[in-house]
């Protein structure tokens, strides 16, 4: 209709030239084709207190114990993927011993009114994580703190754990889906097919859980190769949310290579169609800088629902488009937790 106003979102692209946050006018189009009926859904900054973080628009979120990450294994891995060498886990508090790590826990919730918390850790030579030992410890957390957030990485699972993370208590349920062999082989220094990931994310559903399966773009030497296919493997079981993640170059190896934050932002918008059933979620782990900027700009325009510590321009942009926002401090993967109820 002729005489209208136009929209919000227009008159900024008009304001600010040819692109927005850096990213070219074409991509924008696309991501908004891609994300504009997602507008209604309200979008979710997730501040957890991993690390310090702070921004205008959220304010500061410290380092704490109120959704700390805990590896189990310290910041030792046997499979030293060429991504990530490790580095996360020594980013997280080291859980101790399964006596330990209760104490601490429950010291966290006396003292800092810890609401929730990951628990992951490095993987065997055949990408299964040793949490069996812990888990009677969740389960004992759970029936004393009902309300008691637990996320749990699980790698790859057989029925017999699943159950086990099931019966434990486990809210959340993370793994990652990869979808070329290649990248397996290669990347990840496993001799197991993308089929065994598929099969551990119908083992988590089976089981009952609130499984999370992520996927890293970029996650072949900084080129997309098996993202599509993980994302159609997603899409093939019931769960609530998925996660992107995108690598992060300072954490790989020398040479590893970068991903093109262009096309990062074209697969966002191919996955939020993908996936336009379910939750969408983009996780902690992104390039810093500029990309990170583009990346959380261009997600808000793709319909994601939720950014964990997401760039002030991303919360600015969401505003400008018209979608109503919230904050936690947690975990994104919490929100998939919310979805369930």
């Amino acid at each position: 209709m002729t005489g209208l106003a136009p929209e919000p979102f227009e008159c900024a692209v008009s304001a600010t030239g040819s692109d927005v946050a850096g990213i070219d006018a074409a991509l924008v189009a696309r991501l908004r084709r891609a994300g504009a009926r997602f507008d209604h859904r309200p979008f979710r900054a997730s501040t957890p207190s991993f690390r310090d973080f702070e921004s205008d628009e959220l304010g500061a979120c410290k380092k704490s114990g109120r959704f700390p990450a805990f590896s189990i294994t310290g910041g030792t891995c046997a499979l030293d993927c060429k991504h990530c060498r490790a580095s996360i886990l020594r980013s997280m508090t080291a859980a101790g011993d399964p006596a330990q790590f209760e104490a601490m826990v429950r010291t966290l919730i006396e003292r800092q009114g810890l609401q929730g918390f990951l628990l992951s850790g490095g993987s065997n030579r055949r990408n299964e994580v040793p949490f069996d030992r812990y888990l009677p410890v969740i389960r004992r957390l759970k029936t004393d703190f009902p309300a008691l957030e637990v996320l749990v990485h699980t790698a790859l699972v057989d029925a017999r754990r699943a159950d086990a993370l099931k019966a434990a208590g486990v809210d959340v349920a993370m793994m990652d889906m990869i979808g070329a062999d290649a990248t397996i082989g290669e990347v990840y220094h496993l001799d197991r097919p993308v089929e065994d990931f598929e099969v551990t994310l119908k083992h988590l559903v089976a089981a009952g859980l609130n499984a999370l399966p992520h996927v890293v773009i970029g996650l072949h030497h900084g080129r997309i190769l098996g993202e599509k296919r993980a994302l159609e493997i997603i899409a093939r079981y019931p769960t609530q949310a998925a996660i992107l993640v995108v690598l992060m170059p300072a954490f790989a190896d020398p040479g590893f290579g970068r991903v093109d934050i262009a096309e990062a932002l074209d697969l966002i918008a191919e996955a939020r169609g993908i996936l336009a059933d379910r939750l969408l979620l983009l996780g902690c782990a992104r390039p810093p800088g500029r990309d990170r900027v583009m990346l959380d700009v261009g997600a808000v325009l793709a319909g994601v629902d939720g950014i964990a510590y997401p760039a002030d321009e991303a919360m600015a942009m969401a505003r400008t488009i018209g979608r109503p926002t919230t904050h936690a401090h947690a975990c994104c993967g919490t929100q998939s937790c919310q979805r369930a109820a």
